[in-house]
Protein backbone atom coordinates (compact mmCIF):
# COMPACT_ATOMS: atom_id res chain seq x y z
CA UNK A 1 0.00 0.00 0.00
CA UNK A 2 1.67 3.90 -1.04
CA UNK A 3 1.30 5.95 1.40
CA UNK A 4 -1.31 8.10 -0.16
CA UNK A 5 -3.76 5.39 -0.53
CA UNK A 6 -2.67 4.58 3.39
CA UNK A 7 -3.46 8.48 4.38
CA UNK A 8 -6.99 8.36 2.72
CA UNK A 9 -7.95 5.10 4.29
CA UNK A 10 -6.49 6.05 7.60
CA UNK A 11 -8.51 9.39 7.40
CA UNK A 12 -11.85 8.40 6.58
CA UNK A 13 -11.89 5.88 9.03
CA UNK A 14 -10.54 8.43 11.71
CA UNK A 15 -13.01 10.45 10.34
CA UNK A 16 -15.67 8.02 11.65
CA UNK A 17 -14.78 9.35 15.18
CA UNK A 18 -13.29 12.65 14.90
CA UNK A 19 -15.11 15.83 13.38
CA UNK A 20 -13.22 18.05 11.88
CA UNK A 21 -9.66 18.86 12.84
CA UNK A 22 -8.53 17.88 9.16
CA UNK A 23 -5.25 19.95 9.70
CA UNK A 24 -4.15 18.15 12.65
CA UNK A 25 -5.19 14.85 11.99
CA UNK A 26 -2.63 15.06 8.53
CA UNK A 27 -0.02 16.09 10.59
CA UNK A 28 -0.52 13.70 13.25
CA UNK A 29 -0.39 11.24 10.07
CA UNK A 30 2.86 12.97 8.95
CA UNK A 31 5.02 12.63 12.65
CA UNK A 32 4.26 8.79 12.54
CA UNK A 33 5.14 8.76 8.97
CA UNK A 34 8.41 10.36 9.61
CA UNK A 35 8.82 8.23 13.08
CA UNK A 36 8.75 11.46 15.40
CA UNK A 37 7.10 12.25 18.14
CA UNK A 38 4.58 14.79 18.44
CA UNK A 39 2.79 17.62 21.25
CA UNK A 40 -0.83 18.03 20.78
CA UNK A 41 -1.90 21.27 22.39
CA UNK A 42 -5.49 22.61 23.29
CA UNK A 43 -8.04 23.47 25.90
CA UNK A 44 -9.75 20.12 27.48
CA UNK A 45 -12.69 18.34 26.05
CA UNK A 46 -11.36 18.64 22.43
CA UNK A 47 -10.88 14.97 21.74
CA UNK A 48 -7.04 14.88 21.57
CA UNK A 49 -6.95 11.71 23.76
CA UNK A 50 -9.73 10.33 21.60
CA UNK A 51 -8.01 11.33 18.12
CA UNK A 52 -4.41 9.07 19.29
CA UNK A 53 -6.29 6.16 20.75
CA UNK A 54 -8.23 6.05 17.73
CA UNK A 55 -5.03 6.40 15.27
CA UNK A 56 -3.58 3.85 17.23
CA UNK A 57 -6.31 1.19 16.37
CA UNK A 58 -7.29 2.10 12.54
CA UNK A 59 -3.11 1.78 12.36
CA UNK A 60 -2.62 -1.73 14.07
CA UNK A 61 -0.29 -0.24 16.82
CA UNK A 62 0.10 -1.35 20.40
CA UNK A 63 -1.30 1.74 22.73
CA UNK A 64 -0.25 2.66 26.31
CA UNK A 65 -1.21 5.71 28.41
CA UNK A 66 -0.29 7.45 31.27
CA UNK A 67 -2.16 10.01 32.81
CA UNK A 68 0.69 12.59 34.30
CA UNK A 69 -0.20 13.90 37.76
CA UNK A 70 1.48 15.81 40.26
CA UNK A 71 2.11 12.98 41.90
CA UNK A 72 3.72 10.70 39.45
CA UNK A 73 6.96 9.42 39.78
CA UNK A 74 9.64 8.08 37.01
CA UNK A 75 9.08 4.85 37.74
CA UNK A 76 5.45 4.83 37.05
CA UNK A 77 6.70 5.25 33.33
CA UNK A 78 9.73 3.15 32.60
CA UNK A 79 9.29 0.34 35.07
CA UNK A 80 11.24 -0.85 38.07
CA UNK A 81 12.33 -4.27 39.78
CA UNK A 82 10.13 -5.48 42.65
CA UNK A 83 11.25 -7.89 44.94
CA UNK A 84 9.58 -11.18 44.59
CA UNK A 85 9.25 -12.89 48.14
CA UNK A 86 7.78 -15.95 46.62
CA UNK A 87 11.10 -16.26 44.09
CA UNK A 88 13.13 -14.18 46.87
CA UNK A 89 14.07 -12.47 43.72
CA UNK A 90 14.13 -9.29 41.58
CA UNK A 91 11.53 -9.23 38.84
CA UNK A 92 10.88 -6.66 36.46
CA UNK A 93 7.80 -4.81 36.11
CA UNK A 94 8.21 -2.79 32.64
CA UNK A 95 6.22 0.45 32.91
CA UNK A 96 3.69 1.69 30.45
CA UNK A 97 6.45 3.05 28.10
CA UNK A 98 7.30 -0.10 26.32
CA UNK A 99 4.62 0.20 23.79
CA UNK A 100 4.12 1.74 19.95
CA UNK A 101 2.32 4.34 20.73
CA UNK A 102 2.16 5.73 23.86
CA UNK A 103 -0.72 8.71 24.90
CA UNK A 104 1.50 11.05 27.66
CA UNK A 105 -1.84 12.78 28.96
CA UNK A 106 -1.90 16.33 30.21
CA UNK A 107 2.47 15.93 30.14
CA UNK A 108 2.70 19.79 31.92
CA UNK A 109 0.61 18.64 35.16
CA UNK A 110 3.45 16.77 36.32
CA UNK A 111 6.84 17.76 37.45
CA UNK A 112 10.07 18.65 35.09
CA UNK A 113 11.56 15.48 37.20
CA UNK A 114 9.01 12.83 35.97
CA UNK A 115 8.34 14.59 32.54
CA UNK A 116 12.43 14.33 32.24
CA UNK A 117 11.94 10.36 32.65
CA UNK A 118 10.53 10.44 29.08
CA UNK A 119 13.85 12.21 27.69
CA UNK A 120 15.36 9.01 27.03
CA UNK A 121 12.98 7.09 25.72
CA UNK A 122 11.75 9.80 23.15
CA UNK A 123 15.56 10.13 22.00
CA UNK A 124 17.01 6.74 22.55
CA UNK A 125 14.29 4.55 22.34
CA UNK A 126 15.39 2.91 25.41
CA UNK A 127 15.08 3.48 29.00
CA UNK A 128 17.17 2.78 32.09
CA UNK A 129 15.77 0.65 35.30
CA UNK A 130 18.23 0.44 37.90
CA UNK A 131 21.52 0.71 35.85
CA UNK A 132 20.06 -1.86 33.36
CA UNK A 133 19.32 -0.27 29.46
CA UNK A 134 16.33 -1.70 27.77
CA UNK A 135 15.29 -1.24 24.58
CA UNK A 136 11.89 0.12 23.43
CA UNK A 137 9.63 -1.40 21.00
CA UNK A 138 10.17 -0.37 17.28
CA UNK A 139 8.10 1.93 16.37
CA UNK A 140 8.25 3.93 19.55
CA UNK A 141 5.94 7.23 19.63
CA UNK A 142 5.06 9.62 22.44
CA UNK A 143 2.15 11.62 21.66
CA UNK A 144 1.60 14.20 24.44
CA UNK A 145 -1.22 16.22 25.07
CA UNK A 146 -1.01 19.44 27.33
CA UNK A 147 -3.76 22.12 28.24
CA UNK A 148 -2.80 25.83 27.46
CA UNK A 149 0.38 27.37 29.95
CA UNK A 150 -2.78 29.51 31.64
CA UNK A 151 -4.62 27.03 32.76
CA UNK A 152 -4.23 26.03 36.32
CA UNK A 153 -2.25 23.57 37.90
CA UNK A 154 0.32 23.31 34.71
CA UNK A 155 4.24 22.91 34.67
CA UNK A 156 6.04 24.54 31.47
CA UNK A 157 8.00 21.85 30.12
CA UNK A 158 11.56 21.98 29.90
CA UNK A 159 13.25 23.35 26.10
CA UNK A 160 15.50 20.15 26.12
CA UNK A 161 12.12 17.91 26.22
CA UNK A 162 10.21 20.31 23.76
CA UNK A 163 13.00 19.50 21.02
CA UNK A 164 12.70 16.39 21.33
CA UNK A 165 8.73 16.64 19.58
CA UNK A 166 9.21 16.91 15.96
CA UNK A 167 5.70 18.91 15.97
CA UNK A 168 3.44 20.79 17.99
CA UNK A 169 -0.04 20.36 16.73
CA UNK A 170 -2.88 22.92 18.16
CA UNK A 171 -6.36 21.79 18.53
CA UNK A 172 -8.87 24.64 17.85
CA UNK A 173 -12.70 24.96 18.74
CA UNK A 174 -15.01 22.81 16.10
CA UNK A 175 -16.68 24.47 13.38
CA UNK A 176 -20.71 24.75 14.28
CA UNK A 177 -21.60 22.45 11.77
CA UNK A 178 -18.45 19.89 13.33
CA UNK A 179 -19.84 20.57 16.82
CA UNK A 180 -23.57 19.90 15.35
CA UNK A 181 -22.47 16.52 13.67
CA UNK A 182 -20.72 15.49 17.12
CA UNK A 183 -24.01 15.91 19.12
CA UNK A 184 -25.64 13.89 16.43
CA UNK A 185 -23.27 11.27 16.20
CA UNK A 186 -23.63 10.71 20.22
CA UNK A 187 -27.83 11.03 20.03
CA UNK A 188 -27.52 7.96 17.52
CA UNK A 189 -25.54 5.60 20.21
CA UNK A 190 -22.05 6.77 19.43
CA UNK A 191 -19.22 5.59 22.22
CA UNK A 192 -16.06 6.27 22.48
CA UNK A 193 -15.12 3.82 25.20
CA UNK A 194 -15.79 1.07 21.90
CA UNK A 195 -14.04 2.11 18.46
CA UNK A 196 -14.54 -1.49 17.11
CA UNK A 197 -18.44 -1.32 17.74
CA UNK A 198 -18.66 1.73 16.41
CA UNK A 199 -17.61 0.35 13.19
CA UNK A 200 -13.77 1.87 12.94
CA UNK A 201 -11.56 -0.78 11.24
CA UNK A 202 -7.86 -1.10 11.35
CA UNK A 203 -6.50 -0.27 8.20
CA UNK A 204 -2.65 -0.92 8.50
CA UNK A 205 -0.71 -3.35 9.99
CA UNK A 206 2.94 -2.68 11.36
CA UNK A 207 4.88 -4.31 8.33
CA UNK A 208 2.82 -1.88 5.86
CA UNK A 209 3.34 1.24 8.44
CA UNK A 210 7.65 0.54 8.17
CA UNK A 211 6.93 0.61 4.03
CA UNK A 212 4.98 3.86 4.11
CA UNK A 213 7.89 4.90 6.23
CA UNK A 214 10.86 3.48 3.79
CA UNK A 215 8.76 5.40 1.24
CA UNK A 216 8.58 8.67 3.31
CA UNK A 217 12.82 7.87 4.00
CA UNK A 218 13.48 7.66 0.05
CA UNK A 219 11.75 10.96 -1.24
CA UNK A 220 14.30 12.57 -3.15
CA UNK A 221 15.63 16.30 -2.25
CA UNK A 222 17.66 18.16 -4.04
CA UNK A 223 20.59 20.17 -3.57
CA UNK A 224 19.07 23.78 -3.07
CA UNK A 225 15.96 22.47 -1.01
CA UNK A 226 18.71 21.42 2.09
CA UNK A 227 19.77 25.37 1.45
CA UNK A 228 16.04 26.35 1.93
CA UNK A 229 15.36 24.49 4.63
CA UNK A 230 18.69 25.55 6.71
CA UNK A 231 17.67 29.29 5.76
CA UNK A 232 14.25 28.99 6.54
CA UNK A 233 15.67 27.83 10.60
CA UNK A 234 18.54 30.57 10.11
CA UNK A 235 15.91 33.24 10.18
CA UNK A 236 14.77 31.97 13.74
CA UNK A 237 17.90 32.33 14.83
CA UNK A 238 18.34 35.91 13.58
CA UNK A 239 14.82 37.48 13.95
CA UNK A 240 14.40 40.52 16.00
CA UNK A 241 11.32 38.79 17.59
CA UNK A 242 12.78 35.83 18.84
CA UNK A 243 15.11 35.49 21.87
CA UNK A 244 15.60 31.76 21.05
CA UNK A 245 15.88 30.25 17.72
CA UNK A 246 15.41 26.80 16.34
CA UNK A 247 18.10 24.00 16.72
CA UNK A 248 19.85 21.45 13.67
CA UNK A 249 17.50 19.17 15.29
CA UNK A 250 14.53 21.69 14.14
CA UNK A 251 16.51 21.43 10.48
CA UNK A 252 16.46 17.20 10.67
CA UNK A 253 12.53 17.76 11.56
CA UNK A 254 11.48 20.19 8.69
CA UNK A 255 13.25 17.70 6.19
CA UNK A 256 11.81 14.94 7.75
CA UNK A 257 8.49 16.18 8.08
CA UNK A 258 8.48 17.77 4.74
CA UNK A 259 9.63 14.27 3.25
CA UNK A 260 6.65 12.58 4.98
CA UNK A 261 4.35 15.02 3.61
CA UNK A 262 5.86 13.89 0.64
CA UNK A 263 5.16 10.63 0.28
CA UNK A 264 1.62 11.29 1.77
CA UNK A 265 0.95 13.24 -1.43
CA UNK A 266 1.74 11.02 -3.54
CA UNK A 267 5.28 12.32 -4.55
CA UNK A 268 8.73 10.87 -4.63
CA UNK A 269 10.36 14.10 -4.71
CA UNK A 270 10.31 16.89 -2.02
CA UNK A 271 8.85 20.52 -3.18
CA UNK A 272 9.05 23.89 -1.07
CA UNK A 273 4.83 23.44 -0.39
CA UNK A 274 5.72 20.32 1.64
CA UNK A 275 8.62 22.39 4.00
CA UNK A 276 6.20 25.31 4.61
CA UNK A 277 3.28 23.17 4.82
CA UNK A 278 5.13 21.28 8.23
CA UNK A 279 7.11 24.74 9.21
CA UNK A 280 4.92 25.92 11.67
CA UNK A 281 4.44 22.71 13.55
CA UNK A 282 7.75 22.13 13.50
CA UNK A 283 9.15 25.09 14.89
CA UNK A 284 6.63 26.57 17.15
CA UNK A 285 8.00 24.42 20.00
CA UNK A 286 11.24 25.74 19.73
CA UNK A 287 11.69 29.13 19.52
CA UNK A 288 11.19 32.00 22.46
CA UNK A 289 9.55 34.71 21.63
CA UNK A 290 11.42 37.84 23.13
CA UNK A 291 9.18 39.88 25.84
CA UNK A 292 8.81 43.22 24.17
CA UNK A 293 7.36 41.06 20.95
CA UNK A 294 5.18 39.81 23.40
CA UNK A 295 4.11 43.08 24.95
CA UNK A 296 3.89 44.63 21.37
CA UNK A 297 0.83 41.85 21.07
CA UNK A 298 3.36 39.67 18.65
CA UNK A 299 2.39 35.76 18.64
CA UNK A 300 5.07 33.16 17.98
CA UNK A 301 2.93 31.52 15.22
CA UNK A 302 2.63 35.06 13.56
CA UNK A 303 6.43 35.86 13.95
CA UNK A 304 6.82 32.36 12.38
CA UNK A 305 4.42 32.95 9.76
CA UNK A 306 5.89 36.51 8.33
CA UNK A 307 9.73 34.69 8.55
CA UNK A 308 8.53 31.38 5.85
CA UNK A 309 7.13 34.19 3.52
CA UNK A 310 9.67 36.24 3.34
CA UNK A 311 11.95 33.37 2.63
CA UNK A 312 12.92 33.26 -1.01
CA UNK A 313 11.63 29.86 -2.45
CA UNK A 314 13.93 27.97 -4.97
CA UNK A 315 13.31 27.30 -8.67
Amino acid sequence: MRAIEAAERIEAEVGKVIAGQAQPIRQALTAIVADGHILLEGPPGLAKTLLVRTLAHVMGLEFGRIQFTPDLMPSDIVGTNVFDQRTAEFRLVKGPVFTAILLADEINRTPPKTQAALLEAMEERRVTIDGNSLTLPEPFLVFATQNPLEFEGTYPLPEAQQDRFLMKVLLSYPEPNEEIEVLRRHHNGFRPQSLAASGVEPVLTLESLRAIQAEAQAVQVEEKLFSYIQGLVQQTRASHDLLVGASPRASLGLMNAGKAAAALAGRSYLIPDDVKAAALAVLRHRVIIRPEAEIEGLQTDQILASLIEAQPVPR
